[in-house]
């Protein structure tokens, strides 16, 4: 099989979503340094004014959206298309978590989190696809999760997202073979970015004890996020299908494929902690 074409930075366009924090923030600043231009997008207003203020390149755009709003979405796809004449790759990094078992959990929560980190996805991959298309070479780089190789208890809704997000990443994979359009996904674990830190948890769980379990899962991330970001972006470019972040991934991507049915046993004790949500905290 013939390898597949790098992608150029310098100059050409990546949307990245999620961009105001976290793993979005220190993507961008990742190809900020290589020369590219950029397309940031986030619903956070204040936070995208304050990145655009740290980068040292040109030409970039920041963009104030609701991920969940389809008809914006694609009206700001046709923004981004007049403005980057030459997009080349797309990096969806937007999502939240959601803390709670099945008894806790309402659909109303559980929905909410299918329509930021699936449909959220879905949608602007579908709206900047024929943009991609233009490219002589382009990217679509989905961040899944560690919980999309394996499903732990207490994270419902977050789990079904991300494999949902995994699904979606790898049939749109085999759609686009024969284009110019190429489909990867990242399996990142244990970065310290702050996610479980500022995520939801159910209405029914008291705040203090949300705050313990999302401390101890925080307290288990060891990846540097600018590490992260450098891998995510040579993932990217180097247009590659499968990509591990961090040793924790590496291991449970084994684990799940070795047990498939029986990951859990192993993976419950060091979890623990962070998906105990009834205990009650103590005075």
């Amino acid at each position: 099989m013939a390898r597949m074409r790098r992608l150029e930075v310098r100059g050409r366009t990546t949307v990245i979503t999620g961009a105001a924090s976290g793993m979005g923030a220190e993507v961008a600043r990742e190809l900020d340094r290589r020369g590219a231009r950029l397309a940031l997008l986030d619903r956070n207003a204040e936070g995208l004014s304050t990145l655009a203020g740290e980068l040292s390149g040109t030409g970039h755009t920041s963009h104030v959206i609701d991920l969940t709003d389809d008809a914006a979405v694609f009206s700001l796809a046709g923004e981004i298309e007049a403005s980057h004449p030459r997009v080349q790759a797309l990096i969806t990094c937007a999502g939240s978590s959601m803390l709670g078992s099945i008894d806790q959990l309402t659909m109303a929560e559980m929905r909410w989190l299918m329509d930021v980190n699936l449909w959220g996805t879905v949608n602007i991959t579908k709206a900047l696809l024929p943009a991609l298309r233009t490219a002589p070479a382009a990217h679509i780089t989905h961040l899944v999760s560690i919980y999309g190789l394996a499903a732990p208890a207490g994270r419902i809704p977050y789990a079904m997202s991300k494999f949902a997000v995994r699904g979606f990443t790898e049939s749109l994979r085999h759609e686009l073979e024969r284009t110019s359009v190429s489909v990867g996904a990242i399996y990142p674990a244990g970065v310290k970015t702050g996610i479980i830190l500022h995520g939801r948890y159910a209405a029914a769980i008291e705040p203090a004890v949300a705050q313990r379990a999302a401390t101890a899962q925080a307290a288990m991330y060891h990846t540097d996020p600018a590490d992260a970001a450098a891998r995510i972006v040579e993932a990217t470019v180097r247009r590659r299908a499968r990509t591990m972040v961090g040793r924790e991934a590496r291991l449970v991507d084994i684990l799940s494929r070795v047990a498939p049915t029986r990951y859990w046993a192993p993976m419950r004790r060091p979890l623990r902690a962070a998906i105990d949500t009834t205990t009650p905290v103590e005075p």
